[in-house]
């Protein structure tokens, strides 16, 4: 399952391999996705396995995934991680669906994608 392997093989701290990470993790899960160096360009691969956008005001479910677009003096790749129900996970355990306190003082847009 996506998530468990998500939760397996997350690191302590970011290894600046999220989207190889969380893309491995919805393969483990039994959904193929295309390869892209950036995670902020996950999105479209993610619409044609299946997953749809959901609101921002909807709650995030296990297994659902987010794509965080990059922000000025940020990593120009973006963010991506994956969600257990609990926590958000990519090459690490995040503390929150930001993946750092830049992300998180930035705020940067973001889309959460479910598979239904």
């Amino acid at each position: 399952m996506a998530v468990n392997y998500a939760k397996t093989h997350a690191g302590s701290h970011s290894q600046g391999r999220c989207a190889e990470f969380t893309r491995k993790a919805i393969q483990a899960g039994g959904i193929t996705l295309g390869h892209t160096y950036h995670a902020k360009d996950y999105g479209p691969m993610l619409r044609s396995a299946g997953f749809t956008a959901i609101g921002t005001y909807e709650m995030p479910r296990e297994g659902d995934v987010i794509i965080i677009q990059p922000y000025a003096g940020g990593n120009p790749s973006g963010h991506m991680a994956i969600y257990d129900g609990t926590e958000w996970y990519s090459d690490f355990k995040q503390r929150d669906m930001w993946a750092g306190p830049g992300y998180r003082a930035a705020r940067p847009s973001y889309t959460i994608y479910r598979k239904n």
